[in-house]
C-alpha cells in the first residue's frame, strides 16, 4: 500500500511509479484543458503542459536523494530557461503549476498534487468567467507632428473632449529630427466618436501619420 504522506523513499517500486505516473498525466491534462478554456492555445503548448508533470516526476524519481544527480538535473533545467519564449501571465502560471505537480508526484505527495491542481484550476476558471471591464475604449494612439508644435499640450483640448483618460507614453524624433512621433494611452468616452477625434488630430498635425490601435496590456507587452 502506498504511503501518501511520505516525503521521500529509498526505492521506487513498480506500483509507485505506475500510480504516480497516472496521477501526473491526469493532472497535466486537467491543467491543459483548464488553462485553454476561452483561450486560444497551440496544440504543442497543450501537449507540453500535459506532459510536463510526468516528465518532472520521472526526473525527481531518478534523482531520489542522489546529490550528484540532483546537481546535474538542476543544471539541465537552468539551460532550458534560455530556450524558452516569454509568454503571458497565464502561460507562466500553467508552467509553474505543471512543474509543481510533477515535483509533488515525484516525492509521492499525490494528494497534495491533486489539491494544488484543483485549487489553481478553480481560481483560473473563476477569474476567466468573472465579468471584465469593457476594454474596447482603451486605445494606443500614435501621432506624428512637426517639430514646430509643442507636443506637451498640443492635443489637450481634443483629449479633454473625447477621452476620459490620456497619458503620453513615449516621444521619439524621426526624419532627422524634423518630426516627433508621440505615443499615447487613451480611454475614449464614447467609442463611436473615435473617427471624429482622429479627424481633429489630423487637422492639428497637418494630416501627418495617425495610428489608433488596440491598447497593449502589461501582460502581453512585458511578459
Amino acid at each position: 500500500m502506498l504511503d501518501f504522506t511520505s516525503a521521500s523513499f529509498e526505492s521506487v517500486t513498480n506500483s509507485t511509479l505506475l500510480v504516480s505516473s497516472l496521477v501526473s498525466i491526469a493532472l497535466g491534462v486537467l491543467i491543459a484543458l483548464t488553462f485553454s478554456f476561452r483561450n486560444k492555445k497551440s496544440r504543442g503548448f497543450l501537449m507540453t503542459i500535459s506532459a510536463l508533470p510526468f516528465i518532472v516526476q520521472i526526473v525527481i524519481m531518478l534523482v531520489n536523494g542522489n546529490v550528484g544527480t540532483g546537481v546535474a538535473v538542476m543544471g539541465a533545467f537552468s539551460l532550458v530557461r534560455f530556450r524558452s519564449v516569454p509568454g503571458n501571465a497565464k502561460d507562466i502560471c500553467s508552467i509553474f503549476l505543471s512543474m509543481a505537480v510533477g515535483l509533488a508526484a515525484g516525492t509521492n505527495h499525490l494528494l497534495l498534487a491533486g489539491l494544488m491542481t484543483v485549487v489553481v484550476c478553480v481560481l483560473n476558471l473563476a477569474f476567466t468567467l468573472a465579468p471584465q471591464n469593457d476594454t474596447g475604449s482603451e486605445k494606443e494612439l500614435t501621432v506624428v507632428i512637426p517639430e514646430s508644435l509643442d507636443y506637451a499640450q498640443v492635443f489637450d483640448d481634443i483629449f479633454e473632449k473625447y477621452t476620459s483618460e490620456n497619458e503620453l507614453i513615449t516621444v521619439k524624433t524621426i526624419n532627422m529630427g524634423s518630426l516627433y512621433k508621440l505615443r499615447y494611452a487613451v480611454r475614449l468616452k464614447d467609442k463611436t466618436m473615435e473617427k471624429q477625434m482622429l479627424d481633429e488630430i489630423r487637422v492639428r498635425n497637418g494630416n501627418l501619420e495617425v495610428i489608433c490601435s488596440r491598447a497593449k496590456t502589461i501582460e502581453t507587452e512585458q511578459l
